[in-house]
């Protein structure tokens, strides 16, 4: 177990953390709460961080899509989920999607799927379509641009 942090110790570790890489409220909530800090001494430390703009849930929202679109090749159901547990508002998160170039994400959704089939060894095209879909759905992406793609790369 580690030192539990006095509340100035966590406020200046989450400023550095937060000035380090994008954190949303809830990533901060947790690691204070990991740290020892009270509910009343968390409230104050995230209201700081806040005001002082070392977090910033809108900042947050569109570096996380930007990111997990262009790494992690995520959809935007997966991404909605995603940061929908991390307690991002609604609107926010539609900001955020809405940050994504559709063409670009059709494009990224045929490349993965163009890649995905190249390693499906089964013959049949019914079950390689199956197989496309599914792999395309757990990524997240909507089912009617994935039947789109499908047909295109499976004539």
């Amino acid at each position: 177990m580690a030192k539990t942090l006095t509340p100035p110790e966590a406020l200046h570790r989450a400023a550095a953390l937060c000035s380090s890489s994008e954190h949303c409220i809830d990533d901060i909530r947790q690691k204070l709460t990991r740290w020892g800090i009270g509910t009343t001494d968390t409230q104050t430390i995230i209201e700081r961080l806040v005001h002082e703009r070392f977090i910033d849930e809108e900042r947050y929202a569109i570096a996380f899509v930007r990111d997990k679109f262009r790494f992690a090749g995520w959809g935007r159901i997966k991404m909605s989920y995603a940061l929908q547990q991390k307690r991002i508002p609604g609107h926010l998160i539609a900001h955020a999607l809405s940050h994504i170039d559709n063409e670009l994400y059709t494009t990224r959704l045929t490349d993965l799927l163009q890649e995905k089939s190249r390693s499906i060894t089964d013959e049949n095209p019914e079950t390689r379509r199956a197989k496309l879909f599914r792999f395309a759905a757990s990524r997240g992406f909507e089912s009617d641009l994935i039947f789109k793609a499908i047909k295109e790369i499976l004539p």
